[in-house]
């Protein structure tokens, strides 16, 4: 039983009536359990004090969402017509639910430009990336080139393919929809469409709606639907009403989703892969909001497809295998052929298994080779901007080889967490001048920072290195900061500082209205060494540059403008005949509106423990507890959370706070925390803190933290 309150930390159960007993045999037995047992001071207002009896035999949690062995939660799929009509919203579901919305950016998906579809196919799905919240795996794959694409698929063979949180929480912070997939193939799948296409309109409404509702739930943002078994006659002719049905639901449940087929059965119910839009599976089309081509296409494919797609062209995604498997125009790094002609008919792509750089040319080298990859492909594909204020990172890729804070290793050993990844720039290249790549072995936040390698040429005496591009309003007063740290035998001889430029407008001013706008738009903050007293969260951050790392703070006034690209700005100190190379970190960089800085944080609330897993071990007097830990936060102020450990004692004293783990959502899991054994009648302490790491990164004062007292005995004699 643990029975839990709020506020300061319970004393004792007093005796009820008829228990009498004299004072002094009372006061003898209460010195007689403090001397062993830890008896907790009054908590800090807003403390919850968990009392628990270790139970080393718990009731199993369930293996769809928990790991049978360590009760970490974990991603899962559907694989049944009758799984999928009996799946219901639970609440150990939660885990599973992204908490991170799909962040505005432009164009929209909507606008007429082609787009870029990725679709995510590694050795069946659900590796890793099924651990919710995260796992040590060294050198793992990661996706960080958000800024080119448009829409992300998770694919895999199970009939209902839910994308692990982790991509939609690392897709939606970059601004990327994310859908999940609907397969049928096979004789199995034969069957199963027979079952639900070949009857009434019941039958297949009752799937599209669970589709939808599935969707909404866990907030990705819609379906590929692939179909790749023959149907009958029957099932072939219910077909498009099911598409219709499943787009008006997504559509209805989830803004902006997305129902796209996969080009393969065609109007006779014949398994066919057409290259293309043709009259044949045009009704497919015509029901639903694209279609993903197969791969074995040529260009009289592209064209004849551009004719019929007419004003739906970029609803259009070209297949393309990165594989390169049967008969196709490029693959691997020779993927840009077929992109090239893919965009010169104005038509939309769809990147399948990209993962072939991880897979093919193998883990060592991936960043390297993933660069290279996307490098040769950034000329066709368009990118898109931020639009929304607070724009704060510290470009960590949601994996490293050590974790860092405040630019100082808190933990060695491999981690993967793509939950944890934060918002990623554009990676720009310029053969021989520029290149931009992740540097694991040093950051001032997560797993990594940005590294930005370079020469000025002797006919110039800076480079604008663009970072962001942006689209929004600018508010009339921005502060901005900067963590770097310069490297190589030439870092005496440059300096690096933020430029940010504003779309052409006559309106558009910096400073007051008096002042002249800036040539071309460009605008260098004001260097802050010291912001204004009343900023003192600012202040403290301006000055916090450590083991290396220096911190800058600027500040911009603008009226009436609009911002357009974030920049670093390299320059040389001198002029020099010769090229100077240069060779900068990024730790951090923020964009933060004025007015919303100075904004008190609110506070962790309602932190509460359940689920509570005792196992023997690891040693003999030790006992190994696993528990969920819930809270309440307002939604959308913080980027996550940091749940640390004040440790366990069974005395008074200190330990210091060790870090468990990050959680995207308000809950987590702490799994396998080492605590010492209780004597029989002691009790023993565990302190657990939750820290909310805001979007804007400003700091959060300890006394708003979140913070749980557990408070566990062994149970008494006879007792379970």
């Amino acid at each position: 039983m643990a029975e839990a309150q709020e506020g300061p930390g319970r004393r004792g159960k007093r005796a009820g009536p008829g228990a009498e007993e004299p004072a002094e045999a009372e006061t003898e037995r209460a010195d007689r359990r403090r001397r062993r047992s830890f008896q907790p001071a009054a908590e800090p207002r807003g403390t919850t004090v968990l009392h628990d009896t270790v139970n080393a035999r718990p009731q199993p949690l369930p293996a769809r969402h928990f790991d049978t062995r360590t009760t970490e939660p974990v991603s899962f799929f559907l694989s049944s017509l009758e799984e999928l009509l009996a799946w219901q919203p639970d609440s150990n579901d939660d885990f599973n639910v992204s908490a991170v919305p799909l962040a505005q950016r432009q164009p929209s998906l909507r606008s007429k430009r082609p787009r870029t579809l990725v679709c995510h196919d590694m050795r069946g799905g659900y590796l890793e990336d099924r651990f919710i919240q995260g796992s040590a795996t060294h050198n793992p794959y990661v996706f960080y080139h958000w800024r080119y694409i448009d829409i992300f698929v998770y694919f895999s063979h199970h009939t209902v393919t839910i994308p692990p949180v982790c991509w939609t929480n690392a897709a939606h912070r970059n601004g990327i929809p994310v859908l999940g997939t609907f397969i049928t193939e096979w004789t199995d799948g034969e069957k199963l469409c027979e079952a639900f296409l070949a009857g009434g309109e019941e039958a297949y409404h009752a799937v599209s709606k669970q589709l939808a509702r599935i969707a909404q739930h866990y907030r990705f943002d819609g379906w590929l639907v692939n179909v790749e078994n023959t149907l009958s006659a029957a099932a072939v002719r219910n077909l498009p009403h099911f598409l219709r049905h499943l787009t008006a639901q997504v559509h209805s449940a989830v803004p902006g989703g997305l129902v796209i087929w996969y080009d393969s059965v065609l109007q006779n119910g014949a398994l066919r892969w057409q290259n293309e839009l043709n009259e044949e599976n045009r009704v497919f089309f015509d029901a639903c909001d694209g279609l993903f081509t197969n791969y074995n296409w040529k260009e009289e494919h592209l064209e004849r497809t551009r004719g019929l797609a007419g004003p739906r062209h970029t609803d259009v995604y070209v297949g393309v295998d990165v594989f390169a498997r049967g008969d196709v125009i490029g693959g691997g790094f020779d993927t840009d052929k077929s992109l090239r002609l893919i965009r010169q008919h104005d038509l939309s792509a769809a990147i399948f298994a990209p993962g072939w750089v991880y897979e093919h040319l193998g883990a060592e080298n991936f960043l390297h080779n993933e660069n290279k990859f996307w490098s040769l492909l950034a000329e066709y594909l368009p990118t898109h901007s931020i639009c929304t204020l607070p724009l704060a990172t510290s470009f960590s890729l949601g994996m490293g080889t050590s974790r860092f804070l405040a630019g100082k290793e808190e933990e060695a050993g491999p981690w993967y967490d793509l939950s944890a990844q934060e918002i990623q720039p554009l990676y720009m290249e310029h053969e021989g001048r520029l290149s931009t790549s992740c540097c694991l072995q040093d950051a001032w936040c997560g797993g990594s920072s940005l590294r930005l390698q370079g020469t000025i040429s002797p006919s110039e005496e800076r480079m604008a290195i663009r970072l962001f591009s942006l689209q929004m309003p600018a508010p009339p007063k921005l502060f901005l900061t900067l963590l770097y740290k310069l490297e190589g035998p030439h870092a005496d001889e440059v300096a690096v500082a933020l430029e940010l430029t504003t779309w052409d407008s006559g309106t558009c001013h910096e400073g007051n209205v008096t002042s002249l706008p800036e040539p071309n738009g460009r605008h260098h903050p004001r260097f802050l060494p010291a912001p204004p007293p009343s900023l003192a969260k600012l202040l403290a951050a301006c000055d916090r540059g450590s083991h290396g790392w220096t911190s800058r703070c600027y500040e911009l006034d603008l009226q009436d403008c609009s911002l357009r690209d974030l920049s670093l700005l390299v320059s040389r100190h001198q002029p020099s005949p010769q090229e100077t190379p240069f060779s900068c970190l990024l730790g951090e960089v923020r964009v933060l509106d004025a007015a919303s800085v100075a904004a008190s944080p609110p506070q962790v609330q309602s932190l509460m423990a359940s689920q509570l897993w005792w196992q023997e071990g690891p040693e003999k007097e030790q006992l190994s507890l696993s528990v969920t830990l819930r809270w309440t936060f307002p939604p959308g102020q913080a980027g996550c959370f940091r749940v640390l450990s004040q440790g366990a004692r069974c005395r008074q004293g200190q330990t210091p706070l060790q870090l468990l783990g990050l959680a995207h959502a308000c809950l987590y899991r702490a799994v396998g925390l080492v605590v010492p054994r209780p004597a029989a009648g002691q009790s023993c302490r565990l302190e657990l803190l939750v820290e909310p790491v805001l979007r804007d990164k400003l700091p959060v004062d300890p006394d708003r933290w979140g913070r749980l007292v557990l408070v566990y005995s062994e149970p008494a004699h006879g007792t379970g």
